[in-house]
């Protein structure tokens, strides 16, 4: 296992009460499915792109919703979060939804069966006229929990996408994508590669395509050797675009590090200029394109490799229009090296939370 792989309780925080927990949960469900809205309203990502980038979204929210259903009404564990640059939930609770599920008809077994429950909550509500222990809705949650979540939509480490034909103005035949979790920052990435094939029919290499990207391209490194170790290792693939992904950080009131832009909404929450359901989502680009292809290797065992331009990076802001006001206000310069103006996306309205 890579340095990069190792996860320590250093990289997670406990929120202070299950209030902040359902707080946090409608925050990162909503931001989530504005994003998705305000990049296709924006064409930051062509059709083809923005469908494979909505499939991980929604696979990233359907596991943020299986451990709110998980820890529901658990008092002796909670969900950990990554508040330094990150936002998200930290790695392992991916890595904990997955092995649950791995033993769900274990679990399922030992659990109190569905119609006992019902028939004790009952007698509960109707008969005592008392409120049900949280150790009884944490079963119920429990039951919810093994009975209904899939293993197949968890958001893993890394999850592979299908090889497509690439759009025709694309400069290249093919399109594959891929997502990962970096365990390192706690951050989703999506990933897409343009690519032609020198063979006869892709499927009968896909495997091989498949296992470059899982072992060379499922961590945050420098994209150009992201992209020359995918192109040295698939000899009967010449990639041509590589682009890449960083969502996040996500800024909110939880946050607790250094960053400028969470810096100035912890400050304006702390000074009540703005509502503690303000947030901003930093949205980040990475490309590197093929300008021309060399030889490498021996006479007899030659292969044609790209030679790679400059990595093309783009920064995107989104947030509320608010919040976008006291950006400019506060931090100026950083809205001036954005690739388009702070993206407005609607305001989050939540009851108020005791801290």
């Amino acid at each position: 296992m890579s340095i990069n792989h190792i996860t320590t309780p250093l990289d997670s925080a406990i929120l202070d009460s299950k209030e902040h927990y359902i707080f946090y949960h409608k925050m990162v469900d909503y931001v989530f499915k504005e994003l998705i809205v305000a990049v296709q309203r924006n064409r930051i990502l062509n059709n083809q792109e923005l469908d494979m980038f909505r499939q991980y979204c929604d696979l990233l929210l359907y596991s943020v919703e299986a451990m709110r259903i998980k820890y529901m009404y658990d008092d002796e564990d909670n969900m950990k979060v990554d508040l330094t640059e990150s936002g998200f939930p930290n790695y392992l609770e991916f890595r904990y939804l997955f092995n649950d599920l791995e033993l769900r008809d274990d679990y399922l077994g030992n659990l109190t069966p569905v119609d006992t429950l019902q028939e004790e909550f009952l007698d509960t509500l109707m008969r005592k006229k008392e409120p049900i222990k949280r150790s009884k809705l944490f079963q119920a949650a429990s039951i919810v929990y093994y009975s209904s979540v899939n293993k197949r939509y968890i958001f893993n480490r890394f999850v592979q996408g299908k090889i497509v034909n690439a759009p025709i103005d694309s400069g290249a035949d093919l399109l594959t994508s891929w997502s990962f979790y970096d365990v390192a920052s706690n951050r989703p990435f999506v990933c897409f590669m343009y690519f032609n094939y020198d063979g006869h029919k892709v499927n009968d290499y896909k495997d091989d395509i498949y296992e470059v990207l899982k072992h060379v391209a499922d961590r945050k490194m420098n994209l150009d050797t992201m992209a020359y170790g995918i192109d040295r290792k698939l000899a009967k693939v010449s990639p041509k675009l590589i682009k890449r992904i960083d969502l996040g950080p996500l800024h909110n009131m939880f946050a607790k590090d250094e960053n400028e832009l969470t810096h100035t909404i912890l400050e304006g929450i702390s000074k009540k200029d703005i509502p503690i359901e303000s947030y901003a989502l930093s949205f980040k680009i990475d490309e590197v394109q093929s300008k021309s292809e060399f030889k490498e290797g021996s006479f007899f065992n030659k292969q044609i490799l790209q030679r790679w331009d400059d990595v093309f990076r783009q920064k995107y802001v989104f947030a509320p229009h608010r919040i976008i006001q006291l950006l400019y206000n506060k931090t100026p310069e950083l809205m001036n090296q954005l690739a388009k103006p702070p993206i407005e996306m609607a305001s989050l309205k939540i009851d108020k939370i005791k801290s």
